[in-house]
Formats: C-alpha cells, sequence, structure tokens
C-alpha cells in the first residue's frame, strides 16, 4: 500500500544563532520544503548558489524535479525529502533581505559574513527543531557539495550516506576569480550604493552581468557550440547594445532572469562562503572523520570544480565516478538517465556505521 505522501512548505526558528566569526544573529529562521511520507527515512538535499528550497516542482518548478519525486530515482514514496533555503538566501531563510531586529530595517551589507559549516550547523538546528536526529543521506551539488561535505566531518554519525556532486575540498583559484569578476560587477554598479540600494532599483545591471559570467563557467566550450554555434538572430547593426548572435541573446536572458528572482546581497554573501571553504581549514585529516558511505560525482569538463580534486578525495576509500557530458559542472541539473541510477542504488546500500546502544 501506498503511503501517504506529505508536504511542507514553511519556516522554522532556531533562535539566536552564533556564527563561526563569533558574531551572533538573533531569531534566525531557514525556510523549508518536505515531502515524503511522515515515518520514511529522511534525506536531506543541500542547494546550489542561486537554488532554493524547491527542489520537487509542488509549488513552482522544481530545480531537482528530474531526479526526485514519486517514483524517480530519489523516491518520495519511499523516502522523505527535506531541503532548506541556506543561511543567507533571499528565499525565506535569514539573510540579508531579512529584518534586522536592531534597526527594525532589513539588513542588507550589515549581514554578518558567513561560512559553509555556519549553513551546516544552522541545518542542524532546524532538523533538531523539526525532530529529526536521523538522516538517511546528505544530498548536494556546487555549494550544495560544500554542505554535503562538511556534513560528513561535521556531524559523521548523522546520517547513512553522502553523495556530494560537482564540487571539491576546497574553491580553486580559478573558480575564486570567477567569483571576483562578478563581485566586481555588482559592487561597481551605480545602484550599488555600498550595498543600501533600494529594493525598487537593485543594481540589476551587475547582478545580470554576475549571472552571464557565471553561465560561461558552468558550461563548456563545446556545449556553446553544440547549442549556439554562430547563429545570427538580428540583422547586424551599428551600435553595440542589440544581441546580434543566439549566445548573446541567451546570456542576456538568464541575467535578466536571475534579477528577477534573486538579491544581489545574497549572491555576494554565498560567493564569499564558496571562496572562503576549504575542508582543511583547522583540520589535519577532515576526510578520515568520515564515517557514511560516499558516492561522489564529478562532472567531465567541470571548470569550477575539477574531478580530479574530489577523486583524490575519495577514490581510496569510496565510490568515485566521472560523468561523461557536454554540460561541464552543470551536469548535475540535467541527464538525469546518466547518473541517477548510480544515487538510487547507493541509497539501498547497508549502513557501514556502528551504532551504540
Amino acid at each position: 500500500m501506498r503511503r501517504e505522501t506529505v508536504y511542507e512548505d514553511q519556516r522554522i526558528s532556531i533562535g539566536s544563532f552564533v556564527l563561526e566569526s563569533g558574531k551572533e544573529l538573533d531569531e534566525v529562521e531557514l525556510a523549508y520544503e518536505r515531502v515524503g511520507p511522515k515515518e520514511a527515512p529522511v534525506i536531506l538535499v543541500c542547494h546550489a548558489l542561486t537554488g532554493n528550497q524547491y527542489t520537487v516542482g509542488r509549488k513552482q518548478d522544481g530545480w531537482w524535479e528530474g531526479l526526485i519525486g514519486h517514483g524517480k530515482y530519489v523516491d518520495t514514496s519511499e523516502f522523505q525529502v527535506i531541503t532548506f533555503n541556506v543561511l543567507g538566501g533571499c528565499n525565506g531563510s535569514t539573510g540579508p533581505l531579512s529584518r534586522n531586529p536592531f534597526t527594525n530595517r532589513p539588513y542588507q551589507a550589515d549581514f554578518p559574513f558567513i561560512s559553509v559549516r555556519d549553513m551546516v550547523h544552522s541545518q542542524k538546528r532546524a532538523l533538531e527543531a523539526l525532530g529529526i536526529d536521523r538522516l538517511h543521506a546528505v544530498i548536494g551539488g556546487s555549494l550544495g557539495g560544500m554542505q554535503v561535505l562538511e556534513w560528513g566531518i561535521l556531524y559523521p554519525d548523522a546520517m547513512e550516506h553522502l553523495v556530494p556532486l560537482a564540487v571539491t575540498p576546497s574553491l580553486s583559484a580559478y573558480g575564486i576569480a570567477y567569483n571576483a569578476i562578478s563581485r566586481h560587477a555588482i559592487t561597481t554598479d551605480p545602484e550599488w550604493k555600498g550595498g543600501y540600494y533600494d529594493q525598487t532599483h537593485p543594481p540589476a545591471s551587475g547582478l545580470a552581468t554576475a549571472r552571464m559570467i557565471g553561465m560561461i563557467s558552468y558550461r563548456t566550450d563545446e556545449m556553446f557550440q553544440k547549442k549556439f554555434g554562430r547563429r545570427v538572430i538580428a540583422k547586424p547593426e551599428d551600435h553595440h547594445e542589440k544581441a546580434l548572435y543566439d549566445v548573446e541573446s541567451y546570456l542576456h536572458y538568464q541575467g535578466k532572469k536571475l534579477v528577477g528572482r534573486f538579491d544581489a546581497n545574497s549572491y555576494l554573501y554565498l560567493l564569499k562562503a564558496m571562496d572562503n571553504h576549504d575542508i582543511t581549514r583547522g583540520r589535519d585529516a577532515p576526510i578520515e572523520e568520515v564515517k557514511a558511505n560516499v558516492l561522489a560525482i564529478s562532472f567531465k569538463g567541470d571548470l569550477i570544480y575539477p574531478p580530479k580534486d574530489l577523486e583524490a578525495l575519495f577514490s581510496l576509500k569510496s565510490r568515485f565516478t566521472i560523468v561523461d557530458t557536454k554540460y561541464g559542472h552543470d551536469g548535475f541539473l540535467v541527464e538525469f538517465d546518466r547518473w541517477g541510477q548510480l544515487i538510487k542504488e547507493q541509497l539501498q546500500e547497508p549502513s557501514k556505521i556502528q551504532r551504540s546502544g
């Protein structure tokens, strides 16, 4: 008999929260989506830079609905799936758009810097508030993959399986360089105003440019050539503002689309968290702390998170695979038939963690 699937789209309060930096946030909330049978094993999904808590597509398009859902690779008739909008995000969790209880105005640039470890600690607190102390698995790609790695190190007894995708132990100089250009685009926009911009007039041009930069780094040159080539969509003009080539139009569209749904301050805070992430920071042998079964997945042609770095981390003690794709880094968001079955099989593997009691 099919068990009743429940759906929640809510916020959970975790009270005051002390960050790695020692600074304290008051009245912290995390927004979350929860779907699956009430008593089913829980899978935590961690989202990427511009993702959110909506993975399965109930109230809006789910960014991983090709992977997660009833009868899919992560089957919501067998598992309960929870995704939190990260601390510092702009989809309901405490972040730059939130009200600062001391000023009664949005934090904006007064929001303190956060780390990936802060994100994970806040999610652990939120899960405890929801009455959840055991996870069947933690899954995520890119910034989500960074969270997955930290989950395995910070809370090694909390889950049976770890599935980091499209990630590396730390962000490379190449990745930081792309983020630096994106940061420059936003902070030099005339509407930036030191981060205290009018919400009705955000630094739209800078954020759109940052997104365009990101889109180039997320895909491979082969993919761009295959999808767009030199296809012309307009007659040559005597000015520079109009897109002549299809690839130009695509990038402009992606930039405009992000401006309509994402806050520039949040974008910058999350970029900084990614830049600063390094699992070896303050640790001698962090990967030795991991107890869960690990399936690590990289994607061919990933410029930002080179597969060789994740392979070096996990190939000797865990399952590691490189997915052959033309999508590069964005492979973790598409072509689920190429790698979804690996996750499905991983979730059926027996636990190797010895429990006491």
